[in-house]
């Protein structure tokens, strides 16, 4: 998916002659940590709410404060993980996007990004989660898979993280069956560490184990 295929054109714009009051009324009515500026279709620049709660004076206009402007923006030609990482990097939830040419055609809200992260990890989709560490050294993708397809499951998606601190590697599975013990226990067998797991088993023990402790309290 490309960034242009998630701009949303409700979110409005802002021209140099536009007033920090407005400015700020539309940051509160569309719930938005900036708003973009623009002129004559070119991008200025991104304008905080903090930023405007701090001018003293309303009523000027924001062109008497394009210091605090902040230039992000991303082609709309790219995957949409790139708008993902600018969102992060700059703590913004909208992200302005530019043809080409360098025309502002819109920007991408976080909450569209968050839907398509959903889909893209496959968040919708049934199924059971199993959760590894490991050195990075012993990340091998093909064999990760053939354990998994050794019980008649297939990865819907993999996805790896790296521990800033520790180094080590986090990777997580996400599989066609909800029913992963047989899975899990292959992975055990061969020496891998797996952290957690959710699946059909999980919820089914943690019943049984809940009723257990109900048992004990009762003195049944």
């Amino acid at each position: 998916m490309l960034t242009a295929d998630l701009i949303n054109q409700n979110i409005p714009r802002l021209q140099l002659q536009d007033t920090v009051s407005k400015a700020r009324q539309l940051v509160n009515d569309f719930k938005l940590t900036h708003l973009p500026v623009v002129s004559e279709n070119k991008f200025l620049g991104l304008i905080s709410e903090e930023d405007l709660i701090d001018v003293e004076d309303e009523r000027i206009p924001i062109e008497l404060i394009q210091n605090c402007f902040v230039n992000v923006s991303v082609q709309d030609d790219v995957h949409f993980l790139n708008a993902v990482n600018s969102s992060n990097q700059y703590d913004t939830n909208v992200v302005p996007v530019l043809n080409k040419a360098a025309d502002f055609i819109g920007v991408i809200t976080t909450t569209d990004l968050l839907k398509m992260l959903g889909n893209f990890s496959g968040a919708n989709e049934i199924g059971g989660i199993i959760v590894l560490e490991m050195e990075r050294v012993q990340f091998a993708i093909s064999e990760i898979s053939r354990l998994v397809e050794s019980n008649d499951c297939t990865i819907l998606h993999l996805n790896t993280t790296t521990d800033p601190v520790s180094g080590l590697l986090t990777v997580t599975l996400h599989i066609n069956k909800r029913e992963i013990s047989t899975v899990v226990a292959t992975f055990e067998r061969y020496e891998y560490n797996v952290k957690y797991y959710f699946g059909t088993e999980h919820f089914e023990n943690e019943i049984d184990s809940n009723y257990k402790h109900l048992m004990n309290y009762l003195d049944i």
